[in-house]
């Protein structure tokens, strides 16, 4: 079920900006309980998000220890556009595990980034998904008198 209730202005805006951003920093948490942040390719279909990375990296370590994971994206507007979600890591192990019009969208959104290297080359390397279950969005957006806090569910 969709957070996110696109019928509302600040919603649709937070939604868009999901969709369009090429990045997002992935939080995991370090066995240490020391956080860790990363800059992640990423395809979201609310409350879904794919990202995938290779196999052995520490967001990948810190996810078989702690699924809790944080999602922000860059702030843009001067600051008044913020979002940020929280959600639980899923280690894809099996093709059947995670949507695969979720890969599709992945590939459409960056076929312009990979250049000349095809997209299976790339997921040869980056052959780790990651399923990320969004939890939780906060968001701040612009609005007419200022800026509007929202937070779902």
């Amino acid at each position: 079920m969709a957070l996110l209730d696109v019928a509302r202005g600040d919603d649709r805006h937070t939604a868009e900006r999901l969709t369009a951003e090429p990045v997002i920093w992935l939080g995991t948490v370090r066995p240490d309980g020391r956080p860790h942040h990363v800059p992640v390719w990423f395809a979201w279909h609310d409350p879904l998000v794919l990202i995938f990375s290779m196999p052995n990296t520490a967001k990948v370590r810190n996810m078989r220890v702690s699924p809790a994971v944080s999602l922000s994206l860059d702030s843009a507007d001067g600051g008044r556009d913020i979002v940020l979600a929280e959600g639980r890591a899923t280690l894809v192990t099996r093709a059947d595990q995670h949507p695969h019009f979720l890969a599709a969208k992945f590939r459409e959104k960056y076929a312009q980034s990979l250049d000349d290297t095809s997209f299976e080359q790339w997921r040869a390397t980056f052959s780790q998904p990651l399923l990320i279950h969004v939890q939780r969005i906060t968001a701040w957006t612009r609005t007419a008198t200022g800026v509007a806090y929202r937070v779902v569910p």
